[in-house]
């Protein structure tokens, strides 16, 4: 377009330095055109144009360092130029500093049991007690269950009859082979008499000892009329109450489980970079596990106790497990915790804070103020934590850097540093402009995003 005209519903994307862009949007009021005519849109204008190039070169005699021309000899803009020159960018600033930093990882973790236990009946019989509680305590060895045991007890008492019967009927072919022995030396007993007799009370002394083996399996049959704890735990709900047939197999109803709750384990996954990481913790005393279940802010401290022998193949990941004493039943089993490990500590960590960081199309920078000018200074980022960012090259640990302002900066900007609590800097030029538009441009302005 040529020559005067006027834009309606305009829509100007402009392009700023650093990587950044800002927007001018339009809501249907005439503008004369060119915008570059517009007093209070200039310095936007232009700055577009310099962005993307299309600015025309200066003159020899406007060239950095010219006498007359407001610019410094590093190329920065000077504020007093004649002509309304761009001032100061108002700019908030930070550290970079050297500080310790831990090295930690955050996963979402499951609180699980180191032992669990479920309990069934081994034998069939009536309930006639539950000796416990529902979801109480229990220790190792304390009895749960009683079982009807008189038909076992009766069968125990026959076999013990039976054991008295055989060790007679032992003692008395022993006395026989005894007496068979000494009329063979006397020869008035024949060789085979002896041997029958023999033979008589080996057998009886081992129809004794299978007698003693049935009553002690009866016995360990009679254990099973009688159900303890294996472990100590929580346990839950009583599956069947007395009066119930307890029945055998795998499909018969649960009796109960126990769960160990002290210590306890939670188990999450990590991606397998992390796994030389998550291996040293094992041993480190320096390492630490965090973890809090969803929904509370408190949180329970543990170590790192076991790595899983294989990596996931299909997901990358490799699952490892947090101990916990859990001595108060903080951890309940099957919860969703966050989990956070600290794995090491870097005493010398290069940071500064996280909004100070941008990225670019070649990657991440900082501004750094030298005196009142912003340079750019390629960094690379190692991770962000509890808002900061760390480094691993790319500043020294002692320069000031811009963390708000950065998008209308551009290498070699003058800035000014705002004052505690936001304050606007001294004159009321705005940022990019050469001052208060009048009054009948107020009412045309567009935004500027």
């Amino acid at each position: 377009m040529a020559g005067q005209g006027f834009w309606r519903g305009v829509a100007a994307v402009v392009v700023l330095g650093g990587g950044g862009f800002g927007y001018l949007a339009y809501s249907g009021k005439p503008l004369p055109y060119p915008l570059s005519e517009v007093p209070y849109l200039k310095d936007v204008v232009g700055r577009a144009s310099i962005a993307l190039g299309t600015a025309p070169k200066p003159a020899a005699s406007t060239v950095a360092g010219a006498p007359g021309t407001g610019t410094s000899g590093t190329g920065a803009p000077g504020a007093g130029a004649p002509g309304g020159g761009r001032p100061p960018v108002p700019v908030t600033v930070g550290k970079a500093e050297r500080k310790a930093m831990p090295v930690r990882l955050e996963a979402l973790g499951t609180v699980q049991s180191i032992a669990s236990v479920t309990m069934r009946a081994r034998v069939e019989s009536q309930i006639l007690e539950v000796m416990f509680q529902d979801g109480a305590s229990v220790k190792a060895g304390d009895v749960l269950f009683r079982l009807d045991s008189r038909q076992i007890e009766a069968q125990i008492r026959q076999a013990e009859a039976n054991l008295a019967r055989d060790r007679a009927q032992a003692i008395s072919a022993e006395a026989d082979y005894k007496r068979a022995q000494e009329l063979a030396r006397r020869d008035f007993a024949s060789e085979q008499r002896l041997d029958q007799a023999k033979a008589l009370a080996e057998t009886q002394r081992a129809v004794v000892r299978a007698s003693e083996a049935n009553i002690d399996n009866l016995k360990v049959q009679l254990s099973y009329y009688t159900l303890t704890a294996p472990i100590s735990g929580r346990i839950g709900a009583a599956g069947l109450k007395a009066g119930n047939i307890a029945k055998t197999g795998d499909g018969s109803p649960v009796l109960a489980s126990i769960n160990q709750t002290s210590p306890i384990y939670v188990s999450f996954s990590v991606p397998q970079r992390y796994l030389v990481d998550i291996k040293a913790a094992i041993t480190d005393t320096g390492a630490s596990a965090v973890a809090t279940p969803q929904g509370l802010t408190r949180s329970a401290t543990g170590r790192v106790a076991f790595v899983d022998n294989a990596v996931d193949g299909t997901t990358g990941t490799i699952i490892a497990r947090a101990a916990f004493e859990n001595a108060d039943e903080f951890l309940w089993p099957g919860a969703l915790c966050n989990v956070r490990l600290v794995l090491r500590t870097e005493n010398d960590a290069l940071v500064v804070p996280r909004e100070a960081v941008q990225t670019g199309q070649t990657g991440s920078f900082v501004f750094v103020l030298e005196g009142d000018v912003a340079r750019v200074r390629p960094v690379v980022v190692n991770r962000v934590m509890d808002g900061l960012t760390v480094l691993t090259s790319g500043l020294t640990g002692n320069e000031t850097v811009v963390t708000d302002g950065q998008l209308l900066l551009t290498n070699g900007a003058r800035v000014v540093v705002r004052q505690p609590g936001g304050a606007a800097p001294a004159g009321g030029q705005r940022p990019g402009g050469g001052g208060a538009p009048p009054p009948a441009a107020q009412q045309q302005r567009p935004t500027q995003g």
